[in-house]
């Protein structure tokens, strides 16, 4: 299942505006397309020269990203008629990326996302409350159930990244849906936090479906609400995770 797939593929390769540390900044977005299945398994990436050009990145830069993304497994380069930089999904790496990121961010940049996040999406949320065709809360609703079902980090972490895409879509705002595309690119960089706790899929789950009840009802304020809590909550748990595996490095150190 792939929504709007067009767009997604414009946010993926849209021109990195961050100066520093280029190469670093091509293996994050790269790799958060992997983990959010915008970018397949087993799919072809653009030429080096398009791609550099799409990036705004020079090609010895980009060149340094696909070597980097080879040494981690995430690209396999073939030789010869019909090679090129392939994807290769591979959930340990991806993790291992997550947990690299999460280390490099500061609490007040995890609450600045989240705060960027929460205004997008309930926006989104309340206006998909008054303009949602019933398809599209079908649809909605269909990928609520997807991440119930999903048996892989994976997988939950691409049926929640659609859930949001879709959501702003069902608002009928092609710019809250790119922006919310634009977000989980930064978002797919961070760890899904259900591969810490599992427990906390069946309040995802459960406060999803709620937001698609009250988007079913008409029901803007509530849609709104719902989702700034949800999206505070998970804020709140990308933060502790952090501390947590801060408190974890020093105990390292101090032990060693």
């Amino acid at each position: 299942m792939q929504l709007l797939s067009g767009d997604a593929r414009r946010a993926v390769f849209a021109p990195l505006d961050d100066g520093a540390l280029r190469s670093e900044a091509v293996v994050r977005r790269v790799g958060s397309a992997i983990a959010l299945g915008l970018l397949g398994d087993g799919e072809q990436l653009p030429a080096e020269t398009e791609l550099a050009t799409m990036l705004n990145v020079s090609t010895m830069t980009l060149r340094e990203a696909l070597a980097e993304l080879r040494g981690l497994g995430l690209v396999e380069t073939r030789r010869g008629r019909g090679g090129g930089s392939f994807v290769q999904a591979r959930d340990d790496v991806l993790g291992e990326l997550a947990d690299a990121r999460l280390a490099e961010l500061a609490t007040t940049d995890l609450r600045e996302l989240g705060d960027a996040h929460g205004a997008v999406a309930s926006a989104a949320a309340r206006l998909a409350a008054s303009r949602a065709s019933r398809v599209e809360i079908a649809r909605l609703r269909d990928i609520v159930d997807r991440l119930a079902r999903a048996d892989s980090v994976t997988g939950q972490r691409r049926a929640e990244g659609r859930y949001y895409v879709e959501l702003a879509a069902c608002a009928q705002s092609v710019r809250l849906t790119m922006q919310e595309m634009d977000l989980h690119l930064e978002l797919g960089q961070l760890p899904w936090p259900p591969a810490h706790a599992p427990a906390l899929l069946e309040r995802i789950v459960a406060a999803h479906r709620a937001v698609v009840e009250a988007i079913e009802v008409r029901d803007p304020a509530a849609a709104r609400t719902l989702t700034e809590e949800h999206i505070e909550a998970r804020t709140v748990w990308s933060i502790e995770l952090r501390l947590r595996a801060g408190g974890e490095a020093v105990a390292r150190r101090e032990v060693s």
